[in-house]
């Protein structure tokens, strides 16, 4: 009997929030493996911002994801099977395997992993594209020095508690903003955070920002930027003239068509925008994290040591269950996961 194995794939197009109708849960043969590629039992996939503008048939710097395709993504687990001189069954890796229980990619586009070394999990958060995300962003567009002040959003997830870890290195005061009592409690007291507010506390922009100017008498330097919404409107005017805003993402405008549903009426757009960048002489860098993997062994180099001495700390929130994936997906884009969104196939 053919073994087989379990896939997530695109049914609809979601309009606004994917719903369950959105997805379908697939049992497929497993695939045969060619010359030079392995088969991979997945133990963990990885769930990404990202991954919600894939869902939609339009212009972005990915693909998009197909009807019938199975949601892409990446994921660690072990090698089953191998037709490359550099894997064995047994070996663990890290690739683009999807959302699925399986998957086969060539031997040059995975990664071994060392168990020995740090969790396996570990390569789809603080030690993968999200931590890389943050270092890179902050340590090349940023430009951090010491004595500055950075805001950073979504300050618990993998991204942001990034930021704020090599920031402190840095010895400029972090202020991050997270969503609920909860995770700005972690904010400090898990990433070292010198204050964190919780945005879900104020109704509109205006609100937020006199909480943050609170925070940051000496203004913004450094605004790192993966949130969007009504932390951007709160934050960009308190941000001082020279100041450097990376820009990575927007997760609360990604389910609303670029408005949001926190638009206000004092939402910081168009001529407002621009004359803000404009008076205040500020360097906005928009980037995509793959086009930059050139500074990946860098990261690595500056990131792994601190790693392995506790001096750079992690939080995973881990779903199971292949089928409760876009559940937990939905959770991720309204903000209810603290830490890297995984989820646990085996």
């Amino acid at each position: 009997m053919t073994e087989q194995m379990q896939r997530m794939v695109l049914a609809s197009r979601p309009t606004g929030e994917p719903q369950d109708e959105n997805f379908r849960l697939e049992t497929i043969d497993l695939p045969e493996i060619g010359d030079g590629e392995v088969l991979v039992r997945t133990h963990y996939m990885s769930l990404d911002p990202y991954m919600r503008g894939r869902m939609d048939d339009a212009k972005s710097y990915s693909a998009a994801v197909q009807i019938g395709e199975t949601m892409g993504g990446g994921a660690v687990g072990e090698v089953i099977a191998s037709n490359h001189d550099q894997f064995a069954p047994g070996d663990f890796a890290l690739g683009m395997f999807g959302w699925a229980t399986h998957g086969k990619a060539k031997g040059h586009e995975i990664q071994k992993l060392d168990p020995s070394v740090a969790p396996i999990t570990t390569a789809l958060g603080v030690m993968g594209m999200p931590g890389f995300t943050g270092w890179y962003g902050l340590t090349e567009l940023g430009k951090p020095k010491a004595g500055e002040t950075l805001v950073v959003g979504a300050a618990t997830g993998p991204v942001g508690s990034m930021v704020g870890q090599i920031a402190k290195t840095k010895g400029l005061r972090t202020v991050g903003i997270a969503g609920g009592a909860e995770k700005c409690q972690i904010a400090t007291d898990t990433f070292g955070f010198d204050a964190c507010i919780d945005h879900r506390a104020f109704d509109t922009a205006s609100a937020l920002r006199k909480a943050v100017a609170e925070q940051c008498p000496d203004g913004i330097d450094v605004y790192f930027e993966n949130v969007g919404g009504k932390v951007l409107d709160a934050v960009l005017p308190l941000i001082n003239q020279g100041g450097r805003v990376p820009l990575c993402g927007m997760i609360a405008w990604y389910n609303a068509g670029g408005l949001g549903a926190d638009a206000a009426m004092d939402s910081l757009t168009g001529p407002r925008l621009w004359r803000t960048i404009l008076v205040n002489q500020l360097s906005v860098n928009g980037f995509i994290i793959s086009n930059h993997y050139d500074r990946y062994g860098d990261f690595l180099r500056d990131v792994g040591p601190k790693l392995a001495a506790g001096q750079i700390a992690y939080a995973e929130d881990i779903a199971e269950g292949l089928e409760n994936a876009p559940a937990a997906f939905r959770s991720l884009l309204r903000g209810g996961n603290t830490g890297k969104q995984l989820v646990k196939l085996i």
